[in-house]
């Protein structure tokens, strides 16, 4: 089997992807010149990778560089993350390879979607043609596949559940400290800040958090929209510590190991690397029901899930956790063997390897792509949802 793996974005989640192919099959890693560099070490050695131009250079070109590297490596799969403009014009180009794509978000998150931008367009434009032309789909939950089969119309059997993985978990937990734990009672939100993660509803949460926990402090790590609205809403500004800016692996790897727990009050959400990140710092987490994520947390036993849009009930659960150390510790070790072992990397790629034998035509084999070429669009139309 040869695959080729190509991603324009997601690298840490590419590369973990490349090096567990690496062990069952041939794989080319196809990655543009854009940040990639910080993460080239991690690649294993049994992965043929090419960095394309993606600074600096006409598309035009940089496409061409790819089509031409794919057909010099000869793949009998092609899959790609949608994450891209770019894979509008380039996926036509690569059709005379099985396509299969991972989706890490099926729609615009609320707030990213205006009518009228050119980015918007495109995005849309890219999710558009990211469903209709690969032969398989990944996502990352059920409930993900439910929104694609009822409100996209995509065909149930083309597309399939696999957990996000190990996803950005290596990048922060080659900084882990040894010795270094919990530094008072602490809750984490980490990453990205735009509306649609809810913070607003943490902050209303605090003054419920710091009645029954006097001492909690929350943490806010991360970059994004304007800051001023949420400091606005901090009813006890000296419970907050914030970091509003994009904060670096090794400092990401402390802030980690000094939280006692991490919150994700989201109130939409298709997953999260920062779930898989916790769990590889034994770290329990409080997240929302939405999307993808009731899924990836087990309920009472690697952390809480709890309505969004919910301060009263997200301050329970934290407060929960807060005044029990050892139910953070135990449920902390659970979220670190459910990463270690239903989101390994060697159980998704059992998945995918799976899919990509349906795609393959084998000699003697009576399934329903051989004989056939996988992108004949018959062969797609046809299947049940």
């Amino acid at each position: 089997m040869r695959v080729a793996c190509l991603t324009f974005w997601f690298y840490d989640y590419t590369i973990q992807m490349a090096n567990e192919l690496a062990r069952h099959a041939e794989v080319l890693l196809l990655l543009p010149d854009y940040r990639s560099e910080e993460y080239l070490e991690s690649i294993d050695p049994r992965v043929k990778v090419s960095v394309f131009p993606y600074s600096d250079t006409s598309r035009i070109s940089m496409l061409r560089e790819i089509v031409a590297t794919v057909d010099g490596f000869k793949p009998d799969v092609v899959h790609f993350q949608v994450n891209n403009p770019m894979l509008c014009p380039l996926l036509p180009m690569l059709r005379r390879y099985p396509l299969v794509a991972t989706f890490h978000d099926i729609e615009p998150h609320p707030g990213e979607d205006r009518l009228l931008d050119i980015g918007s367009l495109l995005y849309r434009l890219t999710l558009l043609t990211s469903r209709l032309l690969p032969d398989r789909i990944f996502v990352h939950g059920r409930a993900l596949k439910e929104t694609l089969v009822r409100e996209y119309r995509v065909p149930g059997r083309k597309v399939h559940v696999i957990p996000i993985g190990e996803h950005e978990v290596t990048p922060f937990t080659k900084f882990e400290q040894e010795g270094l734990g919990p530094d008072g009672r602490r809750i984490l939100f980490f990453g990205r800040i735009h509306r649609y993660k809810g913070l607003e509803c943490l902050i209303r949460a605090e003054p419920l958090i710091t009645r029954e926990v006097p001492d909690a402090r929350i943490v806010i790590a991360g970059t994004g929209e304007e800051f001023g609205r949420y400091e606005a809403m901090m009813a006890g500004r000296d419970a907050f510590e914030v970091r509003n800016y994009r904060i670096p692996y090794e400092e990401g790897a402390r802030l980690f190991q000094q939280a006692s727990l991490v919150a994700l009050p989201y109130i939409e959400a298709s997953q999260s690397g920062v779930i898989p990140t916790a769990y590889g710092f034994r770290r329990p987490v409080v997240a929302t029901d939405v999307g993808g994520l009731p899924e990836i947390v087990d309920d009472g036993r690697t952390g809480y899930v709890v309505p969004p849009r919910d301060p009263e009930a997200l301050a329970a659960a934290l407060v929960s956790l807060l005044k029990d150390p050892e139910a953070c510790r135990r449920m902390g070790e659970q979220g670190y063997t459910k990463l270690k072992t239903d989101m390994a990397w060697s159980t998704i790629v059992k998945s995918l390897l799976a899919v990509y034998n349906e795609l393959v035509p084998v000699p003697g084999r009576s399934d329903s792509f051989a004989g056939k070429k996988p992108h004949d669009p018959v062969s797609i139309a046809g299947e049940e949802r």
